[in-house]
C-alpha cells in the first residue's frame, strides 16, 4: 500500500475572508463569492489546499464543532530570506489579519513569525538565518 498526503483541509466560516489571507501569502486562490462549499487550489508542489465551510462539513457530520483552545496542526511557509519573513509579516498584518508573533531570530537557526488566519488557525512563516542551513 502506498500512502502519500495530498490534501490540507481548512475549515472556514468565511471563505471570501480565508481565501484573501492565503492569497497574501502567495497561494493562487480561485476567486469565490462566498456560496461556494469548496474550494481547491493546488500548490506548486502538487499538493492540493482546499477549504469547507462549516455548513459544508456539517452536511456530512452533522456534529462537527471546530477545534478550540490550541493549534494541533500549524500550516509554515517558507520564504527566501529573514527579510521576506519581516515583509511578508507585514503584508498580512496590514492587510488586517491577526498578527501573533512579531518576527524573531529563533534559537533553531531561523527567522521566524507566527500569524492567525480568519479562523485563528496558526500559520507560520519563515526562513534559515545567514549562516544556517
Amino acid at each position: 500500500m502506498t500512502v502519500s498526503l495530498d490534501l490540507i483541509g481548512i475549515v472556514t466560516t468565511d471563505l471570501v475572508r480565508s481565501l484573501a489571507f492565503y492569497r497574501v501569502l502567495g497561494v493562487e486562490t480561485p476567486e469565490a463569492d462566498g456560496t461556494e462549499p469548496h474550494v481547491e487550489a493546488v500548490l506548486p508542489n502538487g499538493l492540493r489546499l482546499a477549504w469547507d465551510t462549516l455548513d459544508t462539513i456539517r452536511s456530512f457530520d452533522p456534529g462537527f464543532s471546530p477545534a478550540s483552545g490550541g493549534h494541533p496542526v500549524a500550516l509554515a511557509f517558507a520564504t527566501a530570506s529573514p527579510a521576506d519573513v519581516d515583509a511578508l509579516y507585514q503584508e498580512v498584518v496590514a492587510a488586517g489579519f491577526h498578527g501573533h508573533r512579531e518576527p524573531w531570530d529563533a534559537v533553531w537557526g531561523q527567522r521566524y513569525a507566527v500569524v492567525h488566519d480568519p479562523d485563528g488557525n496558526t500559520v507560520d512563516l519563515f526562513a534559515p538565518l545567514p549562516g544556517r542551513p
